[in-house]
């Protein structure tokens, strides 16, 4: 299926960078439809689930919003991207102000960068959030990396981070004082920490990718 044909449904739960999520599918020919209403996302052909915000307060939003189980069936059923909060929603728990219940569909937890490991190798003290420009390093193939170079650069803005609990999983890292779990990848379900949208032509790329995936990861092997 070409972009200029596929709808992407854009899970509007009142948090979170819809539009420019929005404004990125647009430019690459897709037509995006930004919805808090599940029968309107099903009509689509695949899923983006990005945001911004706080894992609780993302959860209750869900729920009152009735697209929790939406959520859970849509990443099991057709071509599906979590970006930043909302691949940490996708795990079992998180960590954030408390213990919280995610969605399950991910084995594995949220926790928060210890501050004391934060410490770069020259001696700076790193801060909280990790936010602006980092490495991702590719750790399979996968459809969604490619013409994505090794160690490109994407834009991360988090305070906490995922830990699966399966390696995998695992498919890219990156490095903030040590590697942490940058992207996951199973079945027809990716999911990045990093901010595509906000990652220049090399984040297109990715979302092009996307736009372009029929959710099968093909010969996806370990790099």
């Amino acid at each position: 299926m070409s972009a200029a044909t596929t709808h992407v449904g854009i899970i509007d739960y009142g948090m979170g960078n819809l539009y420019s999520v929005a404004k990125a599918v647009e430019y690459l020919g897709g037509k995006a439809i930004v919805s808090d209403q599940a029968s309107e996302l099903a009509a689509t052909d695949r899923i983006i689930f990005p945001g911004v915000g706080a894992f609780g307060d993302c959860m209750a939003a869900l729920e009152a919003r009735e697209l929790s189980d939406f959520v859970r069936v849509a990443a099991q059923t057709r071509p599906f991207l979590g970006i930043c909060l909302g691949m940490q929603m996708l795990m079992d728990c998180s960590m954030e102000h408390g213990e919280h219940a995610g969605l399950g569909l991910l084995p594995g937890r949220v926790i928060p960068f210890p501050e004391e490991a934060l410490q770069a190798a020259d001696g700076r003290r790193l801060k909280i959030p990790h936010m602006g420009w980092n490495e991702l390093h590719q750790l399979v193939e996968h459809p969604l990396f490619a013409g994505v170079p090794q160690n490109a650069y994407f834009y991360f803005v988090h305070s906490f981070y995922v830990e699966p609990s399966t390696p995998e999983i695992l498919a890219a890292f990156s490095d903030y004082a040590f590697p942490f779990c940058a992207a996951m990848a199973a079945d027809n379900l990716f999911a990045l920490q990093c901010h595509p949208e906000k990652s220049g032509t090399t984040g297109l790329r990715l979302l092009g990718n996307f736009l372009g995936w029929d959710g099968d990861r093909g010969e996806s092997c370990a790099i």
